[in-house]
């Protein structure tokens, strides 16, 4: 079985991840973390690269982690790729989403490339939501539940065959 996590940026995906994966018993891959791994700090990539050789990286991070079963953290715009839409037809799509004021102290001191503050956030939410929708096979918000309380309710609708 493999559960694949997308969303938007800081909406919890690897922290979300790491912990589902440890309750099912799966092993856990983090594509940003194989990118940083092979090729240094993303922030770094987009300054030296630009986004489209980044996108290309990151797609190989996706597909090497789509072949094994286990739990998948994508980076937020890693569903721009149609290639890995087409790949997460085989997958459980499990959507992590947050409110904009929740993820306000999330992004405060972080490096990401595409988001500098609230408003790079928001605007890349409202371009991506539709997309992100579309690939979920459930939803989940990190807004104000615990980790543990999220990871329970994906769990258990994972157990209970996906209803």
């Amino acid at each position: 079985m493999t559960i694949v996590l997308i969303g938007p940026p800081a909406a919890g995906k690897t922290r979300v991840g790491k912990r589902l994966a440890k309750r099912l018993g799966l092993a856990f891959v983090d594509t940003d973390a194989v990118v940083v791994a092979q090729h240094g700090p993303i922030p770094g990539i987009f300054a030296e690269l630009g986004e489209p050789q980044f996108r290309m990286l990151e797609r190989t991070a996706v597909a090497e982690a789509l072949v094994e079963p286990g739990v998948v953290s994508l980076g937020g715009g890693a569903v721009l790729d149609p290639d890995t839409r087409t790949d997460l037809a085989g997958a459980t799509v499990v959507l992590l989403t947050v409110s904009p004021e929740a993820i306000a102290s999330r992004i405060a001191n972080a490096k990401r490339p595409l988001v500098t503050d609230l408003e790079s956030w928001k605007r890349l939410v409202a371009k991506r939501a539709d997309l992100y929708a579309s690939l979920a096979d459930y939803t989940a918000d990190t807004s104000t539940s615990s980790i543990d309380t999220i990871v329970e309710q994906i769990a258990s609708w994972i157990e209970e065959g996906q209803r």
